[in-house]
């Protein structure tokens, strides 16, 4: 509806005369004209004007800006929007009015005859605020324009149908404990979706449902801070704050919307540490090695995370040298180590003072301290049965690769750590002496060779001796032994390589046909120097000679010349090389010299002689003689080497014919001095005659019974009697023609000792007992003196 304010307005701005109608709620024709018809200044008519002019049929009969329309519309109708009319339009339906834009057809449609608009559907103005479309008017019988599209803005109107909500929520916050009153913990934001320019719809107070009297809020910031003082952590951890955030400023009528918060107090260092226990009781094994545990203390702190962290000492007590202690960053715990070793007869106990403290403090909190605690600890060292202890713990021995077999080079030397004192047995680890070079005295600990040693074989040695209790084979300790094999003048320096030279038959005499050179496979302190000279039988060689160069090097030169392959084509010249070793050693090697024909530059054409032809050619006959002979030759050479084989007898024992007749057993006097063939006592006494190979009897086996557990622990071996069986030993082990036996005879033990127990009758003259010796008679030849000593009588009743 037009007024004639409002519908002059209009012509000014049109200058057409076009009647425009608006319908709507809320007086909207008065706002759209009021908002959108303005008087137009000259220049704005002066262009439409010639606009007009130029184009007779493009008048505008009508025109608008905007349509508004409330949101949320409930009702089962369609929302009448608004509607369009042309002054051409007579009423008769010749005008035809066409909506196109922005939800033409979807959300709005236009009645094609009438010009009125109506909302379809329902609108929300969260999901979209504004429409733009387009209007044009046809004839509708020819469908040409009537007017030129024209755009217009439908506004969607707001109302308050969105409650405030919680974006981020629910929360989480944390504020130390034992905060002043007004600390700031978190601030929460709620959003509206309503219309913030529009009234109070979108406008929030926040107000706190839940959590008081510990915390509020700001009701227009919603800033949360704390409103209780001394909060404490270990009185209450967690709390569960509610905010309410409600539009239209909290009036009545609003809408509200709620979220969690969750706020912990976070950890100060409020409280000091505490021992749980004021007497700790530990024990410890005497053979704890360094750095073991011996026990763990606890100082129980009410605090958490780097709070209660501590840090443990040793304040005092009479084992702050021998333990230590150390804290355990995961369960802050302290936990004492042994820092040396242990002894149980040494010191059976000891006494700590251990402290424990926070090593994080806060100023404000030390009115609440002292933040650290002491404890008492007594630690107890049990006693164990320790293995044998060497002294020193590494052995390093020089001997010099020429030394005896059965020489002692070293005493190793053991003791039991513990009160008892057991006695000590030694032994050789053998897997570290695999070719078993040497032995160690099971008593003495004396470390003694059992084989050669040969420095150019192997030059170290790294044995292990081990000493073990006599009452507790279990407790065993070991030591390192390291063996230096010093080297001694035992080889002779031979030529580097195999040398073979070659003289022309036209070499002058002095030339130069070979350079030799030599090794030595020993390694003398001051160096090796060899000496050149042709050997004794060819010193005075009438084609060669030889010159020292004094750098282990030695020149051959030729005396003569006039060499001819056709009357001698090799030479061999022996060449002696001796070494600065102590005692010099020497050797003989040959230098083999072919005779070869060059050419003038001295190139070698052919090292071979010449064929000489035989002027005479053999008949047959004499071809066949040869063969014959040759043949004859070979039968008797078969025939003198089949019977050698016959021969030759190997030494092979018949068990079954001589299993009796070969067991010897030593529980006896044995045969007297009549038995020649029986073991050689004399060499018992000279060491040197371990050098010597004894014949050996293998007419017999002997069976050997074990002896070692009836002799007396304290008999020692005489060291003499040692060396010869270990050189016997090795005597045996290098033998390979030897019997596989081995065979022992002792001689040491005869008496209450022995296994035969006593065999003499010197204890018989004081018996008053007669005793009849005519057995004696039945034991042969061999006896008959001792029968005699006796007074026995034959069968004829004289003395035998």
């Amino acid at each position: 509806m037009w007024t004639s304010g409002r519908m002059s307005n209009a012509k000014n701005f049109l200058g057409l005369g076009v009647s425009l109608y608006f319908w709507g709620l809320m007086d909207l024709t008065t706002t759209v004209l009021s908002g959108s018809a303005k008087p137009l200044t000259k220049s704005q008519e002066d262009n439409l004007s010639d606009k007009l002019l130029l184009h007779q049929r493009m008048k505008r009969s009508w025109v608008w800006n905007q349509f508004f329309v409330l949101e949320e519309y409930t009702g089962t109708d369609p929302l009448y929007v608004g509607k369009l009319h042309s002054d051409m339009d007579r009423g008769d339906g010749s005008i035809k009015y066409i909506l196109s834009g922005e939800g033409a057809g979807i959300v709005f449609t236009i009645d094609d005859t009438t010009g009125d608009i109506h909302a379809i559907q329902r609108l929300d103005r969260e999901e979209r605020s504004q429409y733009t479309l387009r209007a044009q008017a046809l004839d509708r019988r020819t469908g040409r324009p009537m007017e030129p599209e024209s755009e217009f803005i439908i506004k969607i109107q707001d109302i308050n149908d969105n409650e405030p909500k919680f974006l981020d929520g629910p929360y989480v916050a944390s504020v130390p404990e034992m905060s002043p009153v007004g600390t700031s913990v978190i601030q929460v934001t709620a959003t509206d979706a309503d219309d913030p320019t529009y009234g109070n719809s979108a406008r929030v107070v926040y107000s706190i449902l839940q959590g008081q009297p510990y915390f509020s809020v700001d009701s227009r910031t919603g800033l949360i801070r704390t409103a209780l003082m001394n909060m404490d952590r270990e009185a209450k951890e967690y709390y569960e704050v509610i905010i309410q955030a409600k539009d239209m400023g909290g009036q009545l009528g609003g809408l509200a919307g709620t979220t969690t918060v969750n706020i912990t107090l976070s950890d100060v260092n409020d409280n000091p540490p505490r021992f749980l226990q004021k007497h700790y009781q530990m024990n410890v094994l005497e053979s704890a090695p360094v750095s073991s545990i011996v026990g763990r203390v606890i100082a129980k702190d009410l605090d958490e995370g780097i709070n209660a962290e501590m840090k443990y000492s040793l304040v005092d007590g009479d084992g702050l040298d021998v333990f230590d202690i150390n804290t355990d960053p995961n369960y802050q715990v302290g936990i004492i180590t042994v820092r040396k070793p242990l002894s149980f007869e040494s010191k059976k106990s000891y006494t700590l003072k251990v402290e424990g403290a926070n090593p994080h403090l806060e100023m404000r909190f030390l009115n609440l301290g002292p933040f650290r605690d002491t404890t008492t600890v007594h630690i107890s060292v049990e006693d164990v049965d320790e293995p044998p202890v060497f002294e020193p713990s590494f052995y390093f021995v020089e001997v010099p690769e020429d030394v005896e077999i059965g020489t002692t080079i070293q005493i190793i030397s053991a003791k039991d750590p513990d009160v008892t004192n057991n006695s000590i047995r030694y032994s050789i680890d053998r897997s570290s002496d695999p070719g078993r070079f040497f032995y160690v005295d099971i008593t003495t600990g004396a470390l003694m060779t059992a084989r050669p040693l040969d420095r150019e074989d192997i030059s170290w040695h790294n044995i292990t001796v081990m000493a073990m209790e006599l009452n507790n084979p279990s407790q065993v300790g070991s030591v390192s032994v390291t063996v230096k094999v010093l080297d001694v003048n035992d080889n002779a320096p031979e030529f580097a390589r195999f040398y073979e030279a070659f003289v022309c038959e036209n070499a002058k005499a002095g030339q130069l046909i070979q350079t030799v050179s030599a090794v030595d496979q020993d390694d003398p302190q001051e160096g090796q120097h060899f000496y050149y000279s042709l050997a004794p039988e060819a010193a005075n060689n009438p084609n060669f000679t030889l010159r020292d160069n004094q750098d282990n090097t030695a020149w051959i030169l030729t005396r003569r010349s006039g060499f001819r392959q056709h009357e001698q084509n090799t030479f061999y010249l022996p060449i002696l090389i001796t070494d600065n070793g102590r005692p010099r050693l020497s050797s003989t090697s040959t230098l083999t010299v072919h005779v070869c024909s060059c050419d003038d530059d001295g190139v070698v054409i052919s090292c071979n002689a010449e064929a000489y032809i035989l002027p005479v050619s053999l008949s047959r006959g004499a071809l066949i003689a040869i063969l014959a002979c040759i043949f004859v030759l070979l039968v008797l050479v078969l025939l003198i080497l089949s019977m050698r084989r016959h021969r030759k007898q190997p030494y092979i024992i018949n068990e079954e014919e001589n299993i009796h007749e070969n067991i010897v057993r030593y529980d006896d006097e044995g045969g007297g001095e009549e038995d020649t063939e029986a073991f050689d006592i004399a060499a018992m006494w000279n060491p040197r005659e371990a050098q010597v190979v004894v014949k050996s009897r293998q007419d017999m086996m002997p069976e050997i019974e074990s002896l070692s557990r009836y002799v007396p622990q304290t008999c020692v071996m005489d060291s003499n009697v040692h060396n010869y069986v270990l050189a016997k030993l090795y005597e045996a082990d290098m033998d390979l023609w030897a019997p596989p036996f081995d065979s022992l005879q002792t001689y040491m033990f005869e008496g209450n000792g022995s296994v035969a127990e006593s065999l003499s009758s010197l204890q018989s003259v004081t018996t008053d007992s007669d005793q009849s010796y005519d057995y004696l008679t039945d034991w042969g030849p061999r006896f008959k003196k001792l029968a005699e000593m006796y007074g026995v009588t034959d069968g004829s009743g004289a003395l035998w």
